[in-house]
């Protein structure tokens, strides 16, 4: 039998074309619990899509979710604005996600111009989500290239 490594639980109502906000984990507390147990049960790694919010973060480790994917649309559109600003909420939720033992991952319209930052600043950052920018780029520097560019980053 072939299973997932990872799950990433993701609110997205029927019909949406891309995520636009991360679970309130208080108010479905008992749903994600009892997924994120089935997953558990297969040993399965689970990660919940969240904003950046300690409240959400801590009912997230509550749940019993292995890691939580940090919602970095906000991120990036304030990015060129003030990335110190943009980021500090960011910043603030990993590092009590790490207090309560939670992997980070992060996605969301992450791209070459603001994804080393990002990585730079969020101490444990585990993995990200990136396919938009990343296969646009592939149109101008080709997919080998683009790759490399965005593993650079990341180093």
């Amino acid at each position: 039998m072939h299973k997932p490594e990872q799950v990433t639980l993701v609110p997205d109502p029927p019909g949406a074309l891309t995520s636009n906000t991360g679970w309130d984990t208080k108010k479905h507390q008992i749903f994600l619990t009892e997924i994120v147990t089935e997953f558990k049960k297969s040993d399965i790694r689970t990660s919940l899509f969240l904003n950046p919010d300690i409240d959400l973060v801590s009912y997230a480790a509550k749940i019993g979710a292995d890691r939580i994917e940090l919602y970095t649309g906000p991120y990036s559109w304030n990015y060129a604005d003030n990335r110190s600003n943009a980021i500090e909420e960011y910043r603030t939720a990993a590092e009590v996600a790490s207090e309560f033992g939670l992997g980070i991952n992060a996605g969301h319209d992450l791209n070459l111009e603001n994804l080393l930052y990002f990585n730079q600043t969020i101490k444990g950052l585990l993995e990200v989500s990136i396919g938009h920018a990343l296969i646009c780029d592939s149109i101008y520097f080709g997919l080998k290239n683009t790759i490399q560019m965005y593993l650079q980053r990341l180093k």
